[in-house]
């Protein structure tokens, strides 16, 4: 498989380490600051603009970082969309859900792949970490019953960006694990940036379950703690998984994460299932919805921490007929009230016209009822267009 890279991060290196170990072609890169081009394998062309790996002939699948060396990264993400490139991206790959959403419109319309970088959820501890906190839901787990879900994150870069993306690959995490928050809430220690350095955020899922995340200072594996009134598990999250407590799971705890998403894409490209066998079942890997969710719960912290109060997360399904009825429904709301101002103007206008002997407005304005009528009549007409531009019996796209 001959590969293309697109921006630089940690995660992209991984992947093309684990690439190289298996004797995949790292043919092109583009727009690297120098100092992540230096990991780059001999051989590998170089090339200043995202432009070069949009041509589906340069390579068969495009690595996507985070970081680049333009400014004009998200139009480069539009552009390998719209080409129906092949990606696997870094995750986050953006920080605004509005974009995310948008891409994901675009890939519907391009049958573009967008694999994200999530392998967490595809690990063997995930699946039996599942198990577990559906045994203690129904109070038929060692552990008794479930109280509390708790995440800790260590991070030697607190700042805002990190801690956001930190937050955005463990919220995917989470939504395997719990399904999805319907409510969000941050707890930081000062205002301001500082906020982030020792962030807390608290998820409420469907089931009231409390679901606490949290940011420390350091280096290290993450923990994840599943808390019963009876007992605990307790997962430590890196390059190797380790378990801790009853139901211990079957199967390896190193983490084979960078190759198991090389060849999720490996079997994108040839057109394959990618369905994983975790723990003795099937495990969908993440698809780019999953990824703009992750996303979606990321930008609420920022929200969360300025108003000081939760965030209600209504899981709003983004599509190109959902955001026409959205505008149409602000539009209409707009032409009721400017109905009114016509009203009003119009009623004064006449009136003044009437006292002033003003024939031509008196006309002018006894016409406001045609004005209005003719406008609502567009506005209404206006409705029918999703019928012809896409009707009902449309075929849905194919799925990332």
């Amino acid at each position: 498989m001959q590969l293309g890279i697109y921006g630089w991060d940690e995660q992209i290196k991984a992947v093309v380490e684990a690439a190289l170990a298996e004797g995949e072609r790292i043919v092109l890169a583009c727009d690297l600051l120098e100092e992540d081009a230096a990991s780059l394998p001999a051989g590998c062309r170089r090339a200043t603009s995202w432009e070069a790996v949009v041509d589906e002939n340069s390579c068969e699948a495009v690595l996507v970082g985070r970081r680049t060396a333009g400014g004009d990264r998200d139009e480069g993400l539009r552009k390998l969309v719209q080409a129906g490139r092949r990606l696997l991206l870094s995750h986050p790959a953006t920080e605004s859900m509005l974009l995310a959403f948008e891409l994901d419109m675009i890939r519907a319309d391009t049958a573009a792949i967008l694999l994200p970088c999530l392998p967490d959820r595809l690990h063997p501890f995930a699946a039996a970490a599942r198990r577990v906190i559906e045994a203690s839901l129904a109070e038929a787990s060692p552990i008794g019953r479930l109280e509390a879900i708790l995440f800790a994150r260590p991070l030697p870069d607190r700042e805002r960006t990190a801690v956001l993306a930190a937050f955005a690959r463990d919220a995917d995490l989470i939504r395997v694990l719990t399904g999805d928050p319907q409510r969000l809430a941050t707890l930081g220690s000062v205002a301001g940036e500082a906020a982030y350095a020792n962030l807390t955020v608290e998820l409420g899922s469907g089931s009231q379950l409390p679901i606490r995340w949290q940011v420390s200072p350091g280096e290290g594996d993450a923990t994840l703690t599943i808390r019963g009134d009876a007992g605990e598990v307790v997962i430590s999250i890196g390059r190797d998984w380790r378990w801790e407590g009853p139901f211990e799971p079957d199967g390896p705890g190193d983490d084979t994460g960078p190759a198991r998403m090389l060849g999720l894409l490996a079997a994108a490209v040839r057109g394959e299932p990618t369905a994983v066998v975790a723990a003795g079942e099937a495990i969908t890997p993440a698809d780019w919805p999953d990824a703009a969710r992750a996303i979606e719960l990321a930008e609420a912290v920022p929200r969360s921490l300025a108003k000081g109060r939760a965030i209600d997360l209504h899981q709003e399904e983004f599509s190109e007929i959902g955001t026409f009825k959205g505008t149409m429904a602000s539009l209409g709301c707009g032409l009721v009230l400017a109905a009114l101002l016509v009203l009003l103007l119009a009623t004064l206008v006449g009136g003044i016209a009437r006292e002033a002997g003003w024939e031509i407005g008196e006309r002018v304005a006894s016409a406001w009822p045609l004005v209005v009528l003719a406008v609502l009549a567009g506005f209404l007409a206006l409705q029918a267009l999703p019928m012809l531009v896409a009707p009902p019996n449309r075929k849905p796209p194919r799925d990332s």
